[in-house]
């Protein structure tokens, strides 16, 4: 089956066995960003953002993806024009600064859901925080440094806009 649909901001039609689910299309194609964890919806390691809302890749057909715009972690970070190099997102850059990135694997997942969240609610509270990331499990921070991370996201992102 056929599935036209926007990947990380280029138009692309791919070739799926019915009944795939996301994650396993996005691996199959070489996509390892998106971090395969419980398979049940229950971790969100496997976040990406489909029309501005994080969701489990793990949960998702990717034929339900016809006709919409999905982004992955290896959509984020940009270039830079003069030189070239890799850009990180706001969101990724503070993840890394605020030392929220321990053991890193559910990083991914935690990075997703936080720019859908910011894309949605410049200025969130830490409830509001709490909530958005409610579907992603840490083993390794107590989010502590997670929540200073998307705090230092905000505020430089809504400098930006």
């Amino acid at each position: 089956m056929n599935v036209k649909f926007t990947f990380n901001g280029e138009d692309v039609n791919w070739e799926i066995p019915a009944g795939e689910v996301l994650i396993e299309t996005l691996r199959d194609r070489g996509f390892y960003g998106t971090k395969r964890g419980c398979n049940t919806g229950d971790c969100g390691t496997c976040s990406v953002i489909i029309d501005g809302k994080a969701v489990n890749a793990c949960q998702i057909f990717t034929a339900s993806l016809q006709g919409q715009n999905l982004r992955s972690i290896e959509g984020l970070a940009g270039r830079d024009i003069a030189t070239g190099l890799a850009v990180l997102h706001p969101v990724q850059e503070h993840f890394v600064t605020s030392s929220a990135v321990q053991c890193g694997f559910c990083i991914p997942g935690m990075v997703m859901s936080t720019v859908a969240l910011l894309e949605e609610n410049a200025n969130p509270t830490d409830d509001e925080i709490r909530r958005a990331l409610d579907g992603n499990l840490c083993r390794c921070t107590g989010y502590v440094k997670i929540f200073d991370a998307v705090r230092a996201a905000a505020k430089q992102m809504e400098v930006a806009r």
